[in-house]
């Protein structure tokens, strides 16, 4: 007797999971002054999970402000002029007097910037180097500053949502978007709507040159304290020619201590504006009484007439191989990156289903590298798709014995394989099963489904998520051979060795 086909009683389960995004009940609205509004009513528990997206990252600053889209994440939690202070009129002349003394500081540092450029000195950090009219700028303006701290009220953004029993409030930066989040008692609508529409309406942005400080020792802490955070942020400005993703969202030191406060006013009216931004709401809220609640909050925000402008750089194609490598009191580490396409086009989805065929513990890499041949101790592939771009990663950390190099040659054998050899019908119908299960988790909490529209909007709009379902279920082994075949070529490859640092 002729048995069925394996995967015949998983087709409904797959047709089930392809479907689970695309009938998640989302509502949309765009309010007049260009803001798009998105609403999913879920009942099973008291509360709301809400966000807004800010289209704009870090892909969106240029040389010289690197970094501001991530300090804005940092400073719209400094509050409002009637939220963090205990005398606005006063907290406003202290920002005009920082202001004024800045102007000065800016300028000799123009004055010893040149000397750097002339080699008459090595730094312009170096105290020893600064003129009297700097040293005594810098002085008043730590005056200012302390004069500034005691009239602030200290983290009372924060505290008012942990009053109201509101959960999870944060917000991060992406080259893409910035996203600001909390999770607030479903009754807390209307009090939620008033906060970030005074945040969005009336934000102040005091403590900012002592806050560009924290964000310095953020920086510090996140990319020169790390075993591979110096190497892999020089990598990444290598594989990236010509392209604004090539510079950290956490931006270049040098441009994080000059940022002013009308560079930021100028980048906050561009891309702060209504017009910009989606609201996102997920949980118990009904929406005929959502809509004109936010309507009354954030509707009066005036839009920004002239649109933010569009990131217009194309990278260029790479014409050769690109390597760097590197030393770090760390495991030896190969990285071998091939730029591939932007989150919404239609390779995109072929890639993730390469990426899960090469990754976890039942992937290609693993069974190989790991367990076959025990030259690994870690393998992994990651397919990095952005708003405006995209990388596809494999790395691994050799075992003891073993070499960066060999890891190398190791990774792009497997890639070969596939390019040569495709793959097996079970073998692609596992990942999509896993996929599967993965675009249910990816719904089940409130907070999750917020993120993944938002994520969604910050790139282009909620219907690429419930589209992306669908299109990976539809990815053929053809596909996956094609994909493999366009982009996984030598001149478009940037590979990184990092070798272990020895001690002396």
């Amino acid at each position: 007797m002729k048995r069925p086909k394996r995967q015949s009683f998983l087709l409904p389960f797959l047709c089930l999971s392809a479907l689970a995004a695309q009938e998640v009940p989302i509502q949309e609205r765009t309010l007049p002054n260009g803001m798009r509004v998105i609403l999913v009513e879920r009942r099973g528990e008291p509360s709301i999970s809400c966000g807004w997206v800010v289209k704009a990252g870090s892909a969106d600053e240029r040389p010289g402000i690197t970094g501001i889209a991530h300090l804005f994440e940092h400073m719209m939690f400094k509050g409002t002029r009637t939220i963090g202070t205990r005398d606005a009129a006063r907290d406003a002349e202290l920002n005009q007097q920082q202001d004024r003394v800045v102007a000065i500081v800016r300028a000799e540092q123009d004055i010893l910037r040149e000397k750097v450029r002339r080699g008459e000195i090595q730094d312009i950090g170096d105290p020893k180097t600064r003129p009297p009219r700097l040293q005594t700028a810098l002085d008043e303006l730590e005056t200012l500053v302390k004069a500034q701290r005691r009239l602030i009220v200290k983290d009372e953004f924060s505290q008012i949502y942990s009053q109201l029993g509101a959960t999870g409030m944060n917000a991060n930066t992406t080259s893409d978007r910035t996203f600001y989040h909390v999770d607030i008692p479903a009754n807390k609508l209307e009090l939620w709507a008033w906060l970030e529409a005074d945040r969005m309406r009336n934000a102040v942005f005091r403590e900012f040159y002592s806050e560009r400080s924290v964000v310095l020792e953020e920086r510090r802490m996140r990319t020169d304290a790390t075993p591979y955070g110096r190497a892999m942020e020089a990598f990444n400005a290598m594989v990236w020619q010509a392209h604004p993703c090539r510079w950290p969202t956490l931006g270049w030191p040098s441009d994080i201590t000059t940022i002013t406060r009308d560079q930021a006013d100028t980048f906050f009216a561009t891309y702060y504006a209504p017009n910009n931004i989606s609201l996102v709401l997920v949980g118990d809220l009904r929406a005929e009484e959502a809509f004109p609640l936010v309507q009354r909050y954030f509707g009066t925000i005036p839009a920004n007439p002239v649109p933010p402008p569009l990131v217009t750089t194309l990278e260029p194609p790479q014409v050769g191989e690109q390597r760097m490598v590197a030393e770090a009191e760390a495991m030896p580490l190969v990285s071998v990156v091939h730029k591939t396409v932007p989150s919404v086009h239609r390779d995109a989805a072929p890639l993730k289903v390469l990426m899960s065929l090469l990754q976890g513990d039942s992937g290609r890499l693993k069974r190989s590298l790991i367990l076959a041949k025990g030259a690994a101790v870690d393998a992994e592939a990651y397919s990095a798709s952005l708003k405006y771009g995209g990388v596809f990663y494999l790395e691994s950390v050799p075992a003891p014995g073993h070499t960066p190099e060999e890891m190398e040659a190791l990774l792009l054998a497997e890639i070969r394989l596939i390019q040569e050899q495709g793959v097996t019908d079970r073998e692609l119908q596992k990942v999509k099963n896993q996929m599967a299960s993965q675009a249910f988790e990816r719904i089940e909490h409130n907070q999750d489904l917020r993120d993944q529209i938002a994520e969604a909007e910050g790139a282009g709009t909620y219907k690429d998520f419930q589209a992306e379902p669908s299109l990976l279920q539809a990815v053929t082994r053809e596909d996956v051979v094609r994909v493999a075949r366009a982009y996984f070529t030598p001149q478009n490859r940037s590979v990184l060795i990092v070798h272990r640092r020895e001690t002396k």
